[in-house]
């Protein structure tokens, strides 16, 4: 059976070249293990990245974009599937739906929403698939340690697991896919 990961990312092209090799690593490692890579659909930044290199090694890439920023031609144009969602809302949904588990690399406030949102789905029974926070050169620290002060002054449940964290590519993945 194959299985589908939903990979939150930046978009930015302003990005360190070491974080574009490790989403090249994640999209090529995807497609050598015939795991459906399902992003938001970009063609730059990280998200280009990891959409090149899965469909470089023959994998299955779904882009799922909203209406205006496919408009905007801001799609990827090697996608092996693009969905045209009505809007951001309906494009997470979508990525969701269609997802086994999910994987945040380095991104900025849009990954940081698409993260918390299926923590929170995860939480609420809404996604049952596990969630993994790619902390790639400590990227996530401070996240972390806000979301481990949350559990602690009660905000949150202690030691409730809602999501993984990850060091590595392989880490990442594999704990996506349970």
């Amino acid at each position: 059976m194959n299985k589908s990961i939903v990979v939150y990312c930046a978009s930015s092209s302003k990005i360190d070249e070491a974080f574009l090799a490790s989403a090249r690593e994640l999209g090529s490692l995807m497609a050598q293990k015939g795991v459906t890579l399902i992003d938001g659909g970009g063609q730059t930044g990280l998200m280009g990245a990891v959409n090149d290199a899965c469909i470089e090694e023959g994998g299955l890439a779904i882009g799922i974009i909203p209406r205006f920023m496919d408009e905007r031609g801001w799609a990827h144009p090697g996608l092996s599937r693009k969905i045209v969602a009505d809007d951001m809302h309906n494009r997470k949904k979508t990525m969701a739906d269609m997802a086994d588990g999910a994987i945040a690399m380095p991104g900025g406030v849009g990954t940081f929403e698409e993260l918390l949102e299926i923590i929170t789905w995860r939480k609420l029974k809404l996604f049952d698939g596990n969630v993994v926070i790619f902390n790639d050169r400590g990227y996530y620290d401070p996240l972390l340690e806000m979301l481990d002060k949350a559990a602690k002054l009660g905000f949150t449940k202690p030691g409730e697991k809602l999501f993984d964290v990850a060091y590595t590519v392989e880490e990442a993945l594999k704990m996506a896919l349970g």
